[in-house]
């Protein structure tokens, strides 16, 4: 359960990726990420894990205000 949070930021963050990839990415190949399905998705992933990173700091330094 520790790690939930994580596993479905990138799980959501892949899906998201590949999901762009396909419907609007780049067909033509001359776009680095979007040009192909396994470098979108991968790049989703690790968005998403940063997301999740960027909000996990905040909810931490304001629980270490508060004592």
């Amino acid at each position: 359960m520790k790690y939930l949070k994580w596993i479905l930021a990138l799980a959501i963050g892949g899906i998201v990726g590949f999901s762009y990839s396909y419907f609007i990415g780049c067909h033509t190949g001359s776009c680095a990420i979007t040009s192909s399905p396994v470098n979108s998705t991968i790049y989703g992933a690790v968005m998403g894990l940063l997301l999740v990173n960027t909000f996990a700091k905040e909810q931490k330094e304001t629980t270490d205000r508060k004592t």
